[in-house]
């Protein structure tokens, strides 16, 4: 028999605890996404379609994309037990700088047209979560306004060697006098890749309104909205627009850049010079003889070569080479903090997050791009105790293992 009683007030209480409404819809849905891919189902529910398939979207086929992704949910964690640690030490340097976290905000261009906040929410949280943000030469915000808005954060500046050379080293100046500490310099879009959703959608700045176009948009009324009463969307730091992506792209990359464009930015630029997109090791080898301070194993987030090297795929090999003599960071593919935490176990330094953080944007701004942080942060801390690791330094290669997918004939 059981033994039954009226239920007691008191302890009702202690046993339910009522969560303080929330009466900013925002807000309430970013408190609701756990994960990365919630703040994307979100955003794709608030964005048209043109500007949220040119952050989610990739080359061609966007095969490099899938198996970029794929290369990370490949793998094994190895947990040690029995090694207990309350907190653990999630900061690092990198680049001759501090970070808070083994990661920063990727430079993407076009920011603004996802949500006007664009740049300056980015710089913002990464200025408060106390990781670098870098800046594209084609963002859409000014090289002087993201100073402002990260004034006391490290900020960084990717580089685009353009047709016309003078125009990249006047960028470079402007960079370095704002107080910028790194200069991505990118080398893998001496053209623009295809990119096959951007063309069908007509994507271009500023938009082209065409009826499929203004049809998408009526179900999203609150970007619209943000669109029409915000300041013209440009490319802030060259102030020229006009034309679609792809033809915006082949005007200002120059598929003869060469070694003697990065001897004449490094006599440019007075910090730290890190070359983005390397994609080989006998590359890796090579700039480590030229002497620069660090690369990016990086294929573009997919967006350029598709069925190009997976970073992550690559890494190990490359933090064998000539992992004593640089410092190497990566991105491609990163949506989650185990991906990082993967990735620092197999050697990279760091790890920068692109698409990650402009789900949140689009989803609910400023607001959003904190909230990506939040997620990946909880992830990272919530993965290394786990592991049984107390800092990033602890972190090795036998804490993983890469399963065998794509392996050559």
């Amino acid at each position: 028999m059981v033994t039954r009683q009226f239920p007691k007030p008191a302890e009702l209480f202690d046993l339910v605890k009522f969560q303080v409404p929330e009466f900013d819809s925002t807000r309430r849905k970013l408190r609701r996404a756990l994960s990365i891919q919630d703040l994307r189902t979100l955003a794709k529910r608030r964005t048209p379609k043109a500007p949220f398939d040119y952050t989610d979207g990739a080359a061609e086929e966007e095969i490099s994309l899938g198996r970029a992704r794929q290369a990370f949910r490949d793998i094994e964690f190895h947990p040690q037990i029995l090694r207990g640690s309350s907190d653990v030490d999630t900061s690092c340097e990198i680049f001759g700088g501090p970070s808070a976290w083994p990661f920063a905000i990727a430079p993407i261009g076009f920011t603004r047209l996802m949500r006007s906040e664009g740049e300056t929410a980015g710089a913002a949280s990464a200025g408060t979560a106390g990781i670098p943000f870098s800046l594209s030469t084609l963002g859409t915000t000014s090289i002087e306004d993201v100073k402002r808005a990260n004034p006391t954060g490290r900020n960084w500046f990717q580089l685009y060697v353009m047709r016309k050379r003078e125009i990249s080293y006047e960028l470079t100046r402007r960079a370095a006098s704002s107080g910028f500490d790194t200069l991505l310099f990118t080398v893998d879009t001496p053209v623009a890749g295809a990119r096959l959703r951007d063309k069908r959608n007509g994507f271009s700045i500023p938009p082209q309104l065409t009826a499929a176009t203004v049809l998408n948009t009526v179900t999203k009324p609150s970007w619209w909205w943000d669109f029409l009463t915000t300041p013209q969307l440009e490319f802030a730091s060259l102030r020229s627009t006009g034309g679609t992506v792809g033809e915006l792209l082949d005007s200002a990359m120059d598929p003869t850049i060469s070694v003697d464009d990065l001897d004449v930015i490094r006599s440019i630029w007075p910090g730290k010079l890190v070359v983005k997109g390397v994609q080989s090791v006998a590359d890796a080898k090579k700039l480590v003889d030229l002497g620069v301070d660090g690369i990016v194993l990086s294929n573009h987030g997919g967006r350029q070569l598709d069925r190009a090297p997976v970073p992550f795929h690559l890494l190990p090999e490359v933090v064998r080479e000539v992992g004593g003599h640089i410092d190497i960071a990566i991105d491609t593919g990163i949506m989650a903090g185990a991906d990082i935490i993967a990735s620092i176990a197999l050697g990279a330094k760091f790890t920068l997050i692109g698409r990650a953080y402009l789900y949140g944007l689009m989803a609910g701004g400023r607001a959003g791009v904190d909230r990506s942080i939040e997620i990946i942060c909880d992830q990272i801390v919530r993965t290394m105790k786990l592991l049984g690791v107390a800092s990033l330094a602890e972190l090795e290669p036998a804490h993983l293992t890469q399963l065998g997918r794509l392996s050559p004939r």
